[in-house]
């Protein structure tokens, strides 16, 4: 897989909306249950996610359950394990679709998400404007989750992360700046640099999340909800493509650049 560095699309306006995702992302993710390895750590993360993460069984079919990990540790017939009891809160699985944006299964999982998020959802920000873009991303993000849940809706394990939302603001940019350059990090054997048009960058990691989609799960845990992926990009893209017409290209130069050649240019 690519690693995006930077994409050479100037914006006209600062991205205030994107800045703040990335903070609150950053926020929440300090704020969530240590992820230790200890039997106390596990209880508090599940009992976390059980209250603010999506279930897609929840969100389908409406099914709370009446019994939930309330975060404690107890012994138990056998042994040591974590306590249940009632919940003592009033989940809405509707909006745990907005509060399971903002968790992360990890330090790595959250530094993907934002990376992706500097690099495009600055120039989408742009294009729609600062209440647009903030009500586009939320709008992927739902399509992701529901996406997802439509696909295995007698699932009961937890779907986190801003990923879908975060692939809504890929497809979007597919949409609009296909020819953009987007500086990248390729590793073979070293960390190549290469400057690619974006269509390049992201139809290939669309055409990944799409053949990775027969494997789905929970984000963050065994493995990722490709399908979220899958869901969050194609609205970006329908959301998006109304607005094609009277989008300007970015000035960028043909062909593939490489090595030194591929370091953007100052334009003066």
């Amino acid at each position: 897989m690519v690693i995006p560095v930077h994409d050479v699309n100037p914006v006209r306006r600062t991205p205030w909306v994107t800045y703040a995702l990335i903070a609150a992302n950053v926020l929440v993710f300090l704020y969530m249950p240590y992820r230790g390895g200890t039997l106390a750590d596990t209880c508090g993360m599940r009992a976390f996610l059980d209250q603010y993460a999506v279930v897609p069984r929840e969100l389908i079919q409406h099914q709370l359950p009446r019994l939930v990990p309330t975060g404690d540790v107890g012994m138990g017939a056998r042994g040591a394990g974590c306590v249940i009891g009632p919940p003592g809160y009033d989940k809405s699985p509707e909006f745990s679709v907005l509060t399971a944006m903002f968790l992360h299964g990890g330090l790595l999982h959250l530094l993907g998400n934002m990376l992706f998020l500097m690099i495009f959802g600055n120039n989408i920000e742009d294009r729609m404007g600062h209440v647009r873009f903030a009500l586009f991303y939320a709008a992927c993000g739902y399509a992701a989750a529901y996406g997802f849940a439509l696909l295995d809706a007698d699932s009961a394990e937890p779907l986190i992360g801003a990923s879908g939302a975060v692939a809504g603001v890929l497809g979007a940019y597919l949409v609009l700046y296909p020819r953009a350059r987007v500086w990248v990090l390729v590793p073979f054997l070293v960390f190549l640099p290469l400057r690619l048009p974006a269509w390049i960058v992201l139809g290939f990691w669309f055409v990944l999340q799409a053949v990775n989609s027969s494997g789905d799960a929970v984000e963050g845990a065994a493995t990722v909800a490709y399908a979220a992926h899958v869901a969050g990009f194609l609205a970006g893209m329908l959301l998006a493509w109304p607005l094609r017409p009277g989008t300007p290209p970015p000035p960028e130069p043909r062909g593939l650049l490489f090595g030194r050649n591929a370091r953007p240019r100052q334009t003066w």
